[in-house]
């Protein structure tokens, strides 16, 4: 069998400041076609099932470029377009094939661009022709088109978030695309709109159950593949919202009616699947009363992950402000401050301006004395299903009582080791602030007691109502 896989992913907060160039892809995966490093990579996970399946089935791998960027705003149309292109023109190289897997993300939009993901399967799939069995996985923050379902015969998205399982779908889409392929199934689609944008945890209920049971679903009785789209609240396009995609064995009415079903079922639940955010002074009041330690706070209104800057400094000031001691808050994207660290070297007390940088919804900057406690040159934080995440120079300082990761990189929190790696003893802490969501969960709930996740202004607030929609299609609860 003669398979081609690629990638090609970010996700776009149509509402942030900073746009998402060339270089922003360069800056955190780009692997020109034949060159992805034997590790999972976001948007190489297809590519890296395939290149360990195909070993023992004498597949011809075809790999193309493989890329991603930090989730942030707009992408430019020339960076769109110049990958875009570099994708096509590599299975352009390839062909004949028999079988075309696709990482991408299901939130990108560029310039020009509502649908970025859409326009990548239409216009692979005009490469390849009707005969070729074509897959993607997606993130499930995803705005879910009809043109992703009309122009891919599987579309496997995530079901864990934080995003546990990326290697795991992966792997059942190369599985249901060799199915397809090999004419033992023929999957029939069926997607359907809640008319709603929620958040999933599926750290907790009911999100948990929903999940664990719809995969208890695949498999039987002719239903092949369940996927969620939680949707992404922070992208202004008309498909924006959460969404139920299912494939059964040739069968688009059994297909219909499970996703109606399942789709109605998520609709009743949607008042519990909502995240109780506190403001900033609430969140400090209850870790401050919580019994022990540490309390995690998740900032997700400056989440990275989200396309936040990652500089904001509303939760710093506040506490400073109030006294707050024995904390650490990371990872606050700061470059300029990075540098005169690094100039100032470990043990040095200084004078030094944090953060807010990037616009008004990154607060004021925070000028504080800081003590230079630690400093480490590439840091590699441990990323969404283990795969690296490189942070840059990043330096730890105290700053009355508090200790500051600060990176030249942008990126959310994802795994403890950020902190650790420069000597920061989390489990000592009475608060630890986050940037991120939740993708901090799966490794902070392993030294929290107890987390609670902030809202308020940001770039990614989750008080959506505030932001100034002009292209989302309504209604949309809780709009």
């Amino acid at each position: 069998m003669r398979v081609f896989s690629a990638g090609l992913g970010t996700e776009t907060n149509t509402f942030a400041p900073m746009p998402t160039s060339l270089a922003s892809f360069r800056d955190r995966d780009y692997y020109p076609a034949g060159t992805h490093p034997d590790t999972l990579t976001f948007a190489g996970a297809p590519l890296y099932v395939a290149r360990q399946r195909g070993k023992a089935l004498g597949w011809e791998l075809f790999e193309g470029v493989v890329t991603s960027a930090q989730p942030g705003g707009i992408t430019t149309r020339s960076a769109y377009e110049t990958l875009r292109d570099e994708l096509l023109a590599d299975l352009r190289r390839a062909l004949p094939v028999d079988m075309v897997l696709l990482g991408l993300h299901g939130a990108m939009v560029a310039d020009g661009y509502d649908d970025c993901e859409g326009d990548v399967l239409r216009r692979v799939r005009e490469i390849v022709g009707p005969g070729v069995t074509v897959g993607a996985e997606l993130d499930p923050h995803a705005h879910l088109t009809p043109a992703m379902v009309e122009h891919a015969d599987v579309l496997v998205l995530f079901k864990e978030y934080p995003h546990t399982d990326i290697r795991e779908r992966a792997q059942e889409l190369v599985t249901l695309c060799v199915q397809a392929r090999e004419g033992r199934i023929a999957p029939k689609a069926a997607l359907v709109d809640c008319e709603m944008i929620v958040p999933m945890h599926t750290t907790r209920e009911p999100a948990r159950s929903f999940v664990r049971r719809i995969q208890e679903m695949e498999g039987k009785n002719g239903i092949l593949s369940i996927s969620v789209a939680q949707g992404f609240a922070t992208g202004d396009v008309p498909e924006m919202g959460t969404k139920v995609l299912v494939y059964a064995d040739g069968d688009a009415g059994q297909a219909r009616q499970a996703a109606r079903r399942l789709a109605d079922e998520l609709i009743a639940m949607r008042e519990q699947l909502m995240v109780p955010y506190r403001s900033i002074d609430e969140a400090l009041d209850e870790a401050r009363a919580f019994e022990g330690g540490p309390v995690v706070l998740a900032d997700r209104p400056d989440n990275p992950g989200s396309g936040a800057p990652g500089d904001s400094t509303f939760m710093l000031a506040r506490m400073l402000e109030r006294g707050v001691r024995n904390a650490a808050l990371g990872p606050l994207w700061d470059p300029v401050a990075v540098r005169i660290a690094f100039d100032a070297e470990p043990g040095a007390t200084l004078m030094m301006r944090l953060g807010g940088k990037v616009g008004p919804l990154s607060g004021d900057p925070v000028d504080v004395s800081c003590t230079v406690k630690a400093l480490k040159k590439n840091l590699v934080m441990t990323g969404l299903s283990g795969a690296p995440a490189p942070m840059g120079d990043c330096a730890l300082v105290e700053a009355q009582g508090i200790e500051i990761v600060l990176t030249s990189v942008r990126n959310q929190a994802i795994n403890t080791d950020l902190f650790s790696q420069l000597g920061c003893d989390l489990a000592s802490k009475k608060i630890v602030v986050v940037k991120s969501a939740q993708h901090f969960h799966a490794s902070f709930s392993q030294v929290a007691r107890h987390v609670i996740y902030v809202g308020g202004r940001g770039v990614a607030t989750p008080d959506w109502k505030t932001l100034p929609y002009r292209k989302i299609r309504r209604p949309k609860w809780p709009l």
